[in-house]
């Protein structure tokens, strides 16, 4: 061998030496890059593949188009919005990105060096799990749930997929949380009316306020944040009965979201995209323009879902609104069964838009079977009238919103819409197409005619789905599982779902 002979070392002999000297370079290189990765995180090291963070919004299959100028403006750490569907389904989180969900626990990398998560990353990794379960659910297309739950197991067509619908809502039941700003001061800030036709926005603000369900007072645990403002009480304390303009509430709102943006760094880091507000007035949704991320970004959640007024299913949430005269919430539900309803359509109330006058001037006093009036006779009650009917028309005002729609549920009288540009509340997860009917606003002419060609057993069908869709609609003194305040939440829930957070 080399070592015991005296003649020089072959050129061979120094090619373990070389091979050491490789390997060695070899791993200074890969601990120099998993360092900088380790240190500036996957978004911001050089050495990082990931696609661009505007690309993509979670649930959608197409970027939404736009110019180089607005891709500036959009947050760094928020993925981008995509044009929004007319009809929204919980279906959509089939579409989510793999790459998205790849998140995973603290684990060691190729060098050997145990990386850790923020609680961020933590939460994001939550969510790709709970995404993926909500995306095998809904591979199983049967109208009942196979979920085990002993209270309810959501069943047949008044759902787009009751299985993805049940996992989704098990899923939030097991990681929602919400952090509801304490700034803020009564009584424009942390209560509403718990009465009025604005009682969804108050009761709502109530529930969280007490902090039963959902809430932490740990932010940093929290999904959503909520911005618990009352536009209704801003509207009664700041608005001069008479004027033209509503300036004074939209820049306390504006106020508002500069002080918690301020004082708390949540909002900053995703420019509002998980930031959620609540309104069921009617200058709710341009009240949010003031501030143009909550506009933009953020969930509004709102009676007013009008698509023309830029309200976009795809991050916003329409909120039912029920018209509770008394405050009370017992013995609204209810009604005669299809052969003691002797009316085949009914509506009362107000000129109220072009939509109302169309209708008023078509049918009002023309017709007993359509029976459509601005204002009852007396003694006539409204709620025996909705009992008596088999549709009950539900017409769009000045706004697209209307209380006739939960009435006509209560009293379990087939729905009519007649609406352009509304999101039906809980359109995310039920079939509206299941227990009500829409009639355009240019067939207001032909409205008997359409309903009559209902036959007896489509409208059966349709009476029973009315019943059973009842409980998503309820108003319970403390919160049920599935009731309106629950669904209202899991629409929150799967707009959080289609937004990913990065530091």
């Amino acid at each position: 061998m080399c070592s015991t002979t005296n003649k020089p070392c072959s050129a061979s002999s120094n090619l373990p030496f070389s091979i050491s000297i490789l390997v060695f370079f070899l791993l200074t290189f890969l601990f120099l890059t998993s360092l900088v990765d380790f240190t500036l995180g996957p978004e911001r090291s050089w050495i990082s593949f990931h696609s661009p963070p505007w690309a993509r919004r979670v649930g959608f299959s197409r970027p939404f188009s736009r110019d180089g100028n607005e891709e500036l403006e959009r947050p760094s750490s928020v993925i981008g919005i995509a044009e929004p569907p007319l009809a929204p389904s919980i279906l959509n989180i089939n579409k989510f990105e793999e790459q998205n969900s790849s998140i995973e626990s603290p684990a060691t990398d190729t060098a050997g060096v145990m990386k850790t998560y923020t609680k961020l990353e933590r939460l994001e990794a939550a969510l790709a799990k709970a995404r993926s379960s909500i995306r095998e659910a809904s591979k199983n297309n049967n109208m009942i749930s196979i979920q085990e739950d002993p209270d309810y197991v959501p069943r047949g067509p008044i759902y787009r997929n009751a299985n993805a619908f049940h996992r989704s809502y098990l899923e939030m039941e097991k990681l929602f949380k919400i952090y509801v700003y304490e700034e803020g001061e009564l009584p424009m800030f942390h209560t509403g009316p718990c009465r009025s036709i604005y009682s969804s926005e108050g009761r709502f603000i109530m529930e969280m306020e007490k902090g039963n369900f959902y809430r932490t007072k740990d932010p940093d645990e929290a999904l959503v944040y909520f911005l618990p403002f009352s536009v209704v009480m801003m509207v009664q304390y700041l608005y001069v009965p008479g004027a033209h303009e509503y300036h004074a509430i939209g820049h306390t709102v504006a106020d508002y979201v500069d002080v918690v943006s301020q004082r708390h760094p949540f909002w900053n880091r995703s420019l509002g995209a998980d930031h959620f507000m609540l309104s069921c007035h009617d200058w709710g949704p341009h009240t949010t323009s003031y501030v143009p991320n909550l506009f933009k970004n953020s969930i509004r959640v709102l009676c007013n879902a009008n698509t023309s007024e830029g309200f976009n299913p795809s991050k916003d949430a329409s909120l039912p609104e029920i018209n509770l005269k008394s405050g009370e919430i017992t013995g609204l539900i209810g009604g005669p069964s299809p052969s003691k309803r002797p009316i085949l359509a009914f509506f009362a109330g107000r000129l109220h838009g072009h939509i109302r006058y169309l209708l008023l001037e078509q049918w009002k006093g023309k017709d007993q079977d359509v029976q459509v009036y601005d204002s009852l006779p007396n003694g006539i009650p409204y709620e025996s009238m909705l009992k008596k009917s088999r549709f009950c028309l539900c017409p769009s005002g000045y706004e697209v919103a209307s209380p006739r729609l939960v009435e006509a549920i209560y009293a379990e009288c087939v729905p009519v819409l007649i609406s352009d540009g509304y999101v039906p509340p809980l359109s995310d997860v039920l079939n509206w197409k299941a227990f009500s009917v829409s009639v355009a606003v240019k067939d207001i002419p032909n409205l008997k005619t359409i309903l009559m060609g209902i036959s007896q057993s489509q409208y059966l069908r349709l009476h029973r789905r009315v019943k059973q869709v009842q409980r998503h609609f309820v108003i319970n003194g403390t919160p049920k599982r599935f009731d309106i305040f629950h669904m209202i939440v899991h629409s929150i829930w799967l707009r959080r779902l289609n937004v990913l957070i990065q530091n």
